[in-house]
């Protein structure tokens, strides 16, 4: 596994790809690789010729009071975990080389960012859009592979390389979890065994809610009551609970179909975010 620094270098490297006719596949993440992350690498293996992973931590979708500087690195345990799991390239830009001085250029998907984190955290899709853009442009892979775990990240990413003709193919791989359920995340290292014993009740309530609409329940306002009620006693806030329409992520009252059930809870001083997809 090679790893590169340069966009030039790693958009010389993988021009000699395409033109063999190998075809790409892409994971980005922003480090601290987990297993969730490794099980994209190996898919991207299975699927492709040649698999490029970028490591970047975009500070464009930070706010100013969020986690930018405390965010967990670890480049050397990232590129022995790429290695091991099949990838050809690890892409490591540095901030000056993805955002140059006088940067004005940003992406916004419109609608779909307005519900769920989009109401929370302002700009942050915005962010998310604007680097994907960029690597989809520098690595121009086939396909990109992304994890349930971030629906609404996912997508709004569907929907740009849709709008703007991007002809990538966008496969969102189900959510890896703990052996208790727990959604994998580089944030999990911020929690003390404490909060990560409070934190397993995220997945309960989303269960909670998937066995509500098994046993025929249409009301999604109710469930909504019961998953707060569970979440409250360990919650330190919760951002929102809510059941939505999985293409258009407006909410919905009355459960006809497919759903997504979504949350973002802060256990302590970690904000986790975590869903599930049932259908009624």
């Amino acid at each position: 596994m090679k790893i590169v620094r340069s966009i030039r270098e790693i958009k010389s490297e993988l021009i000699r790809c395409r033109n063999k006719g190998r075809a790409v596949g892409f994971v980005p993440t922003m480090g601290y690789l987990h297993e969730g992350h490794l099980s994209l690498i190996r898919k991207a293996r299975q699927d492709n010729d040649v698999v490029v992973v970028s490591i970047f931590v975009n500070p464009t979708q930070f706010g100013p009071d969020e986690d930018y500087g405390e965010y967990p690195r670890d480049l050397r345990r990232d590129a022995r975990l790429c290695k091991k799991s099949g990838a050809d390239y690890m892409f490591h830009p540095t901030v000056k080389s993805m955002y140059p001085k006088e940067y004005s250029t940003f992406i916004s998907v419109e609608g779909l960012t307005k519900n769920l984190c989009g109401k929370f955290r302002p700009g942050y899709f915005r962010g998310v859009a604007t680097v994907v853009a960029k690597l989809f442009n520098i690595v121009k892979p086939d396909v990109a592979y992304f994890g349930q775990k971030d629906a609404q990240q996912s997508i709004v990413i569907k929907r740009m390389t849709e709008d703007l003709d991007m002809g990538i193919r966008v496969e969102v791989m189900p959510t890896v979890r703990e052996k208790d359920g727990l959604a994998m995340s580089s944030r999990n290292s911020y929690l003390s065994s404490d909060e990560r014993k409070r934190a397993v009740t995220i997945y309960r309530a989303l269960q909670l809610a998937r066995d509500l609409i098994k046993l025929d329940d249409k009301d999604a306002r109710g469930i909504i009551r019961e998953m707060r009620k569970m979440l409250a006693p360990v919650a330190t806030k919760i951002d929102y609970v809510s059941i939505v329409d999985p293409h258009t992520l407006k909410d919905v009252k009355t459960i006809t179909g497919e759903v997504l059930v979504a949350v973002a809870v802060w256990i302590g001083a970690t904000r986790l975010i975590d869903n599930i997809l049932t259908r009624y």
